[in-house]
């Protein structure tokens, strides 16, 4: 099994990573796009021409399934994506983790980009799925390219005023961009407050990564042998992890199949 995952940069890992852990034998294609990088500036018509020069890069080394593991160019490419890929290649997008955030009775926040907190895309989630729930929408200012480059000080930075904007009584943060699933325990430590019940997390990583199982009709099988090689798209080019993804976990959990990759 092949499964291949996109974004403009490394907000893909967390995905990445789960798909890693319920199947450790998938073979796995990174398509990253850094001379295109980032999406979110962009306009819509741009974004998704990037991403679908992403995608058929991807594509080209004939996955079974590709994940887009980036809030934004699900927004704005998904349905390009599959009009150009489908049926044939299962294209699986990743959208906010509102509606399990929401069963949790609220009040909630949602960290997102500015470009995506206030949008008709996500105020349609919010009223389709957490209608009687408190939500605040955060915009976190610079917070994604920060964790892009793997910058302590701005991480830090733009956790704290995001975490300023975030309400006493919130008791669940959705994380509303693929970037910040991967510093998601400095964001509780930002929002959690002194005497108040744990803060929810809620990503989609696991959940995208179940999904793409579900579409291809495999089971998740963590304890599978650790077989799975990784490719690396740099804007079509096979190259590397980028350095910054490996100050991250989920980063460092790939190595392995890195070296198994270079070794072949």
């Amino acid at each position: 099994m092949k499964i291949a995952l996109m974004d403009s940069g490394i907000g893909l890992l967390a995905a990445t990573a789960a798909v890693r852990r319920l199947r450790p034998d998938a073979d796995l294609v990174l398509s990253l796009d850094p001379d295109g990088m980032p999406w979110g500036p962009r306009t819509p018509e741009d974004l998704t021409e990037r991403a679908l020069a992403v995608a058929e890069a991807a594509a080209a080394h004939r996955p079974d399934a590709l994940i887009v593991g980036c809030n934004t160019a699900t927004v704005h490419a998904l349905t390009a994506l599959r009009a150009r890929l489908e049926p044939g290649l299962p294209v699986i997008g990743t959208v906010p983790a509102i509606k399990p955030a929401a069963a949790g009775g609220g009040p909630l926040a949602i960290w997102a980009t500015p470009a995506t907190t206030g949008s008709p895309y996500q105020r349609d989630l919010i009223e389709n799925f957490a209608d009687g729930v408190t939500v605040t929408e955060v915009p976190c200012w610079g917070l994604a390219e920060a964790v892009e480059h793997a910058d302590e000080t701005a991480i830090d930075a733009a956790v704290a005023a995001a975490a300023e904007l975030t309400p006493d009584d919130v008791t669940t943060v959705v994380l509303g961009c693929t970037h910040y699933e991967l510093v998601a325990e400095r964001i509780r430590a930002a929002v959690q407050r002194p005497g108040r019940p744990p803060l929810a997390l809620h990503g989609s990583a696991g959940a995208v990564a179940a999904q793409a199982l579900r579409r291809l009709g495999e089971q998740p099988a963590p304890r599978a042998p650790a077989s799975g090689t990784l490719t690396v798209l740099l804007s079509g080019r096979e190259g590397a992890l980028p350095t910054a993804a490996l100050t991250y976990a989920e980063g460092r959990l790939l190595r392995h199949a890195a070296a198994a990759r270079t070794a072949q």
